[in-house]
C-alpha cells in the first residue's frame, strides 16, 4: 500500500495546507457531484488511501488555482485543509478505471473516483489546472519588471486608450452630423405624398436612425467611463507597485548590512582566535577583505546545488547480512581496474559579492539565468546524474537475489544512496548544452556502460541510460530539474521517473526523486536537506516501499537526515523495515510479527513490528583525502572529466568552458562560457527561422531530434519520454562521430 502523503500550512480554501495526519503518500478518491470541468475551481468527494489500517477514507477534493486541497469535510474548508498539491509540478497518472495516482515532490497521492466517468471528469479538470499552472509559473519567471519600464508601459497604454477614444468621438460627431442628415432627408420624405405602404416604410427607417445614433452615444459614454476607471485604477497600481518596490529595497538592505554584519563578527572571531593561538597564516589572509564592498561574502562557501551523485568503489556484504539467495555468485572474470586519476587541480580561492547577483534571482528558475562558473563545480550537470552509479554494486547485488522482497530492500538502499555525497556537494554543475553527451564506459572494469544526452535546454531536460550485462540489469531515467530560489533557500524539484529492470526476473521498479533544499543561501554556512516520500514499485509483483525522508528540524529529536521504510508484498503486508540516514547508512529488519499498539501523537493507533536484527544494507565511503579542496569530489568524481581517447565530439570532457575551471582559470572559463552560450543562442535563433520560413512556404519542418534518443511512449508509466534508439557505442568503435552537431 502507499505511505501517506501531506501538505502545508493552515490556510484559506484552495490554497496552501497544512500537514495531512493521514501520513504517507496517500491513496484516494471516489467523487460525486462536481463543477464541470474548465471552470477555475473544481470540487467533488474522492476516497484518499490514508493508511495500512484505514485504507481509503472518503475526502472533499477542492481544484483552485492550480492547487489541489483536500479536506475530511466540507465544514473544514472553513478553517482546516489537510494536505495540498501544486499541479504545476505533478505527474497525473491512471491506475485502472477508477484510480488517479498524483505525484509531486517525492510524495504519490492515491485517489479513487466512485465511477469511470467521474474519474474522467477529474483527469480532465487535473490536466487543465496543471497546463494553466504551468503557463502561469513561465508567464511569472520571464516577468523582470523594473520601476521605469512598469510606469512607461502604464503609461504608454494609457496614451493608445486616449487616443483611441478620440477616434471614437471623432467617429461619433460624425455619425451624429450625417444621422442628422439623413433624419431630416427621411422626415422630408415623410411629407411628400407616397402610397400608404411606403411612408410606413419610411417611418420604420426613420425610428432605426434614431436608434443608431442614440446606441452610438451610449457606446462613446461607455468607452469614456471605462477609461476614466482605468485611469483611477492606473493611479491606484502605481501607488501599490511603489510601495511594494521600497518594500523590496528596504529589505535588501536590510539583507545586504545584515550579511556585513555576519562578516566583520565572523572576521572579528577569526582574528580573536589566531591571536589566541598564535598563528600568523589567517592574518594574511584578512588583508584581502579590506573592501567590504565587494569582499564581504569570502566567508561563505560560494556553491549551489545539483542532484545527487556517487561512486564505485568495491563494496562486500557477508553471508550473513541477506540470505544464501543473494550472497555473491561468481559471474564472467572482469579485467583488472584500469588506473584512474585521484586528484584535480585545488579550487582558487576567488572572492565574489553574492548578493548582487542573487538579489535579482530570487522567485526566478535558476536555469533560465546565466551564472559565473564561480558558482559552479567543474562537471556537468550529465556527469552529476552519471554519480547515481557509485554503489551499482548494490544492483549487481540485487541482480542476484531469489527473494523480490530483499532485492526491493537492495533497490530501496540503491535509491537512498544516491543523495551520499549531497552533504558537501553544494556547488552547481555546469548547464549541459543542447545536443552534449557524457559516456561512463566501465564495461570492462565493472561489466556496465552509461550514456547521457541533453534531449531538451528549456526546461532542462537529460536521459541517461545504463546497461549492465554482469549480472545484469538496464537503468534508464529522464530527468528535468526544476529549481527556484526563494531569497533564503533554494528548492530544487527533480521531476521524472527512474525505471531499473533485472534480466533474469524481469522485475522492473519505478521511483521518483526527492526534493532538495539548500538553506543560507545569503548569509551563513550552506547545508543541503532532503525531504519528501519516494514509493518504489515493482510492476511485475505490485511489491511496494514507501520511503519517508524527514526534513530537518532543530526541535526533533530524530537523528539528522533521517530516512525510514517499509516494504510490502503486492496486498499490502508489511515485510521488512528499513532505517538509516541518507549520508551514512541504511539497514534492513525482517519483520517476524505485527501488532496493533497504542494510539500515536495524532490519536491513531499504530502497528508495532517485532524484527529480527537489522542487516547493513549499504555504507557510505569515506570521500578521497584533501577532497575539501577538490569541490568535496568522490573517487568517481574526480574521474568524470578525466580526459579520455576516442569519446563522441559532444561530451562533456571536451567542453572547454568546464575544462578552463577545473585548471583553475576561472576568468578565461567565464569568457568562454559565455561564448559557448551566445553560440547556443544563435543556433536556436536559426532553427526558429527556418521554422517560420518552412511555415510561411506551408513545408512540413522538423524540430530538433536528439542524436542518440527518441520519443516514446512508456507502457509502464503511461507517459511519452525518451528511449536509448542505438548506434553510440557501435559508431565508437568505428571512431566515426561525423555525425555530432559542432556545440563547443
Amino acid at each position: 500500500g502507499p505511505a501517506a502523503g501531506s501538505g502545508l500550512g493552515s490556510i484559506q480554501p484552495a490554497a496552501l495546507g497544512q500537514r495531512a495526519p493521514e501520513g504517507r503518500s496517500g491513496s484516494a478518491s471516489a467523487s460525486t457531484a462536481a463543477p464541470a470541468p474548465g471552470s477555475d475551481t473544481y470540487k467533488g468527494w474522492l476516497f484518499k488511501w490514508t493508511n495500512y489500517l484505514k485504507g481509503y477514507q472518503r475526502r472533499w477534493f477542492v481544484l483552485s488555482n492550480g492547487l489541489l486541497s483536500y479536506y475530511r469535510t466540507q465544514a473544514e474548508m472553513a478553517h482546516t485543509c489537510r494536505g495540498t498539491i501544486n499541479l504545476a509540478t505533478a505527474h497525473i497518472d491512471t491506475e485502472d478505471a477508477c484510480n488517479i495516482v498524483l505525484s509531486s515532490g517525492g510524495r504519490t497521492y492515491h485517489l479513487k473516483a466512485s465511477t469511470e466517468v467521474e474519474r474522467q471528469r477529474w483527469v480532465t479538470a487535473l490536466e487543465l489546472a496543471k497546463a494553466k499552472a504551468i503557463r502561469m509559473m513561465n508567464d511569472q519567471s520571464d516577468e523582470e519588471p523594473t520601476s521605469q519600464s512598469d510606469r512607461s508601459e502604464i503609461q504608454g497604454t494609457l496614451k493608445i486608450l486616449v487616443s483611441k477614444l478620440d477616434d471614437l468621438s471623432t467617429c461619433n460627431d460624425l455619425i451624429a452630423k450625417h444621422g442628422a442628415a439623413l433624419q431630416r432627408s427621411l422626415s422630408e420624405l415623410e411629407g411628400l405624398k407616397v402610397p400608404l405602404e411606403g411612408g410606413e416604410k419610411i417611418k420604420a427607417v426613420n425610428e432605426r436612425a434614431t436608434l443608431f445614433r442614440i446606441t452610438s452615444n451610449a457606446m462613446i459614454n461607455a468607452c469614456r467611463d471605462f477609461l476614466d476607471l482605468a485611469e483611477t485604477h492606473c493611479r491606484r497600481l502605481q501607488r501599490a507597485l511603489q510601495y511594494e518596490r521600497e518594500q523590496r529595497t528596504h529589505l535588501e538592505e536590510t539583507i545586504e548590512q545584515l550579511a556585513k554584519q555576519h562578516n566583520s563578527l565572523e572576521r572579528a572571531w577569526r582574528e580573536a582566535f589566531n591571536l589566541t593561538a598564535g598563528s600568523e597564516r589567517v592574518n594574511k589572509e584578512d588583508a584581502s577583505d579590506e573592501d567590504e564592498d565587494t569582499e564581504y561574502f569570502d566567508f561563505i562557501e560560494l556553491k549551489l546545488f545539483s542532484p545527487p551523485n556517487l561512486w564505485f568503489h568495491s563494496f562486500c556484504f557477508t553471508k550473513s547480512q541477506m540470505s544464501p539467495s543473494c550472497n555473491d555468485v561468481s559471474g564472467k572474470e572482469l579485467l583488472p581496474r584500469r588506473q584512474r586519476r585521484t586528484h584535480i587541480p585545488d579550487k582558487p580561492n576567488y572572492s565574489l559579492n553574492l548578493w548582487s547577483i542573487m538579489k535579482n534571482c530570487i522567485g526566478k528558475e535558476l536555469s533560465k539565468i546565466p551564472m559565473p562558473v564561480n558558482f559552479n563545480e567543474p562537471l556537468s550537470m550529465l556527469q552529476r546524474l552519471t554519480e547515481d552509479l557509485e554503489y551499482h554494486e548494490l544492483l549487481d547485488k540485487a541482480a542476484r537475489c531469489e527473494s523480490s522482497l530483499e532485492q526491493m530492500c537492495l533497490v530501496a538502499a540503491f535509491s537512498v544512496s544516491s543523495y551520499s555525497t549531497t552533504v558537501h556537494r553544494t556547488a552547481k554543475p555546469f548547464n549541459p548544452l543542447l545536443g552534449e553527451t557524457y559516456e561512463l564506459d566501465r564495461l570492462e572494469e565493472f561489466g556496465y556502460r552509461s550514456l547521457c544526452e541533453q534531449v531538451i535546454v528549456y526546461p532542462q531536460k537529460a536521459f541517461v541510460y545504463t546497461f549492465s550485462n554482469v549480472p545484469g540489469w538496464t537503468l534508464w531515467q529522464e530527468i528535468t530539474i526544476a529549481s527556484k530560489f526563494r531569497g533564503k533557500y533554494l528548492s530544487i524539484m527533480p521531476l521524472g521517473a527512474i525505471h531499473l529492470q533485472f534480466h533474469s526476473s524481469g522485475n522492473h521498479y519505478v521511483w521518483r526523486k526527492v526534493t532538495s533544499t539548500v538553506h543560507n543561501i545569503i548569509v551563513g554556512k550552506l547545508w543541503i536537506d532532503q525531504s519528501g516520500d519516494i514509493e518504489i514499485v515493482n510492476n511485475r509483483t505490485k511489491e511496494t516501499c514507501q520511503l519517508k525522508f524527514s526534513p530537518y528540524s532543530y526541535f526533533s529529536r530524530d537523528v539528522p537526515r533521517k530516512v525510514t521504510g517499509v516494504v510490502a508484498d503486492s496486498g499490502g503486508q508489511a515485510h521488512y523495515i528499513l532505517s538509516g540516514t541518507w549520508d551514512d547508512k541504511m539497514e534492513s529488519a525482517k519483520i517476524i510479527q505485527s501488532s496493533r499498539g497504542g494510539s500515536g501523537s495524532e490519536g491513531k493507533q499504530k502497528t508495532v513490528y517485532q524484527t529480527l536484527s537489522p542487516k547493513l544494507l549499504w555504507k557510505k565511503y569515506p570521500l578521497p583525502e584533501n577532497a575539501e579542496n577538490m569541490y568535496h569530489f568522490s573517487a568517481l568524481a574526480l574521474t568524470l572529466n578525466e580526459p579520455e581517447d576516442g569519446v563522441a565530439l559532444t561530451d562533456s570532457r571536451l567542453r572547454p568552458d568546464q575544462r578552463l575551471m577545473e585548471e583553475g582559470r576561472w576568468d578565461e572559463a567565464n569568457s568562454e562560457k559565455q561564448r559557448l552560450e551566445e553560440k547556443q543562442r544563435a543556433a536556436r535563433r536559426r532553427r526558429e527561422a527556418e521554422a517560420t520560413d518552412a511555415l510561411d512556404e506551408g513545408a512540413d519542418y522538423e524540430r530538433y531530434q536528439p542524436l542518440w534518443f527518441h520519443q516514446r511512449r512508456d507502457s509502464v508509466t503511461g507517459e511519452t519520454n525518451f528511449v536509448y534508439r542505438g548506434g553510440y557505442w557501435e559508431s565508437k568503435e568505428r571512431e566515426d562521430w561525423t555525425m555530432c552537431p559542432d556545440i563547443f
